[in-house]
């Protein structure tokens, strides 16, 4: 009966600490987490300032965990069943990627932008730690685009003289400036445009051109958008 109460217990305080992140996420993914009051949180979440004292000691533990929500979401949802398939080409799943960030911001109509850049954006010359925390997902989607292209290049499918960090670098930079623009255009043109060209980009360096249909074949759903 005891171990049946504390499982309970447990599983209402997983949930009361995640309607405070969801609540939180949300707020800040719009407004940005400076403008991101605790009150605003308390109201939006509809949890008592005591339960969320329970769970994080100050506004910028908070942040921490919201971060690494983000992050371990992206890797997870995202980046995982993208690209751990070592059987297709590897070519074929960066271009799946593309469209798929394409496809998020048709979804979202080009509002909200990317979570992860809008924190960057405002937090990374004002607070090291947060600069910390939301440099580790760039790097790990690099790191990710990296060893596919590595991957493509080893079984032929990219050229030798490739360079798979440098072209994988370029990929997430030119992604995270058009949903940038994107967001502050409100226009997806954008978008599909910086998808095309970086389509063509890697064009530069594969051995063969993917047949379209191949490349728009579904992926894996992540259940959560980018």
């Amino acid at each position: 009966m005891k171990a049946a109460t504390l499982e309970t217990r447990s599983a209402k305080g997983a949930a009361t600490r995640d309607q405070i992140l969801d609540a939180a996420s949300r707020l800040m993914h719009l407004q940005g987490y400076q403008a991101t009051s605790l009150d605003d949180v308390l109201r939006e979440s509809g949890v008592g300032k005591g339960n969320f004292y329970y769970y994080f000691r100050s506004k910028e533990e908070l942040g921490y965990a919201i971060i690494d929500r983000l992050v371990n979401g992206f890797v997870e949802r995202t980046l995982k069943p993208m690209f751990e398939d070592q059987s297709v080409d590897p070519v074929i799943q960066v271009q799946r990627f593309l469209h798929r960030v394409l496809e998020n911001q048709r979804q979202r109509n080009c509002v909200g932008g990317c979570p992860m850049g809008n924190l960057a954006s405002e937090l990374s010359d004002v607070h090291e730690g947060f600069r910390l925390r939301l440099a580790r997902v760039f790097l790990e989607w690099s790191a990710r685009l990296t060893e596919a292209l590595t991957r493509g290049q080893m079984s032929g499918a990219l050229r030798p003289d490739s360079d798979p960090a440098g072209i994988a670098q370029f990929i997430v930079a030119a992604l995270e400036g058009a949903i940038l623009l994107t967001k502050v255009s409100k226009d997806i043109s954008v978008m599909e445009q910086c998808v095309e060209h970086l389509e063509q980009h890697l064009t530069l360096y594969a051995t063969s051109r993917p047949e379209p249909a191949s490349i728009l074949a579904l992926e894996p759903a992540s259940g959560r958008q980018i």
